[in-house]
């Protein structure tokens, strides 16, 4: 059905508008009296939990960071048959994100660029959307920092994030791979990462009861750069990783270079990214012998590319732009074939 009728209106719209439609609908149904119920009827599916990081999971797939923002429908999302939801990034304050256009459609390769810029309303905001959850489904909580805040600085707004989503999230993601933001991706640096996870868990555990922190990572590192990964998680005791973010990468594509260079910069995400992200977890699977679990991510736009994930070595998978090309019927079909 939405294959069929919905996404050819939808992609008749521009990006941005089409998800402030998909949205405004989603956010619709869930406020109607018995919408989460009918929903999870009609969409809803059966499935064997799956326990990872010491959470148990209705099941394997989960909607990735950076649709639903500003936790504005995850009740409905869960109902939908997603086994978890990531909210964010989240940011301490709210801020607009890059200048519009800032995200593009490549049709043919089931693609898509995007700069936004985490783009949310802050984490005040998203602790009242938090505060008025209906259901029982998982939340991660996806955490950034502000972009006028300088690298030297960043631990404070990660640490304010955290704290103020701490009784409401299940897990926790810290973002330092987003090709968004400027310089944010020189947090992913060995010093500077360790001192960031390292004054996270500190906080984690003055807690009455941890929670899980996991890292996410760009599939733009080196062999090198992902073994002192694999080192900063085990000094650091992180619960695993998040692979992979998107890239800013230009291979793989069917369009002519004139035509992606208009675009301008961008993180890429989907089907071209598939095999890079994959490489990544396996090399990660290997490298660890198995010992950190790994939330898969990235070019997942059908069963068997989820299933290629696992057998990679990743516990868990999350959609993004398969969930946007192919709709609900793509959660259904990959936890079917599990």
């Amino acid at each position: 059905m939405y294959k069929l009728f919905a996404r050819p209106f939808l992609f008749k719209l521009q990006p941005e508008t089409a998800h402030a439609v998909i949205f405004r609908t989603l956010k619709t149904i869930q406020a109607i009296p018995g919408g989460i119920a009918l929903t999870k009827i009609f969409c809803g599916i059966q499935s064997k939990p799956v326990e990872v990081f010491g959470i148990t999971f209705p099941n394997a797939v989960g909607l990735a960071a950076g649709l639903d923002k500003d936790a504005d429908a995850f009740d409905i999302l869960g109902a939908m048959g997603f086994g978890f939801v990531e909210i964010g990034t989240v940011t301490p304050k709210a801020q607009p994100g890059n200048p519009k256009p800032r995200l593009f459609r490549l049709i043919k390769d089931k693609a898509i660029i995007n700069r936004m810029g985490f783009n949310n309303l802050g984490v005040e905001q998203t602790v009242k959307m938090l505060k008025k959850k209906r259901t029982k489904v998982i939340i991660g909580g996806n955490i950034g920092k502000n972009k006028i805040t300088p690298n030297e600085e960043a631990v404070n707004d990660y640490k304010i994030c955290f704290e103020a989503l701490f009784p409401y999230v299940d897990y926790f993601v810290v973002n330092v791979s987003s090709p968004n933001t400027p310089n944010l991706r020189e947090l992913q640096d060995k010093e500077p990462l360790k001192h960031l996870l390292l004054s996270l868990q500190t906080l984690n555990n003055t807690k009455v009861k941890s929670k899980p922190i996991l890292l996410k990572i760009a599939p733009d590192l080196t062999d090198l750069q992902l073994d002192d990964i694999i080192e900063i998680v085990n000094e650091t005791k992180i619960a695993g990783l998040v692979a992979t973010n998107t890239t800013i990468s230009r291979k793989n594509l069917s369009y002519p270079d004139s035509e992606i260079e208009t675009i301008g910069n961008g993180g890429l995400s989907g089907k071209p990214l598939k095999n890079r992200s994959t490489e990544v977890i396996r090399y990660l699977t290997n490298k660890s012998n198995g010992s950190i679990p790994i939330i898969g991510v990235g070019g997942i736009m059908s069963a068997q590319d989820a299933k290629e994930k696992l057998e990679a070595g990743a516990k868990l998978v999350q959609l993004y732009t398969g969930f946007i090309y192919e709709g609900t019927g793509l959660i259904k079909e990959i936890v079917k074939s599990l």
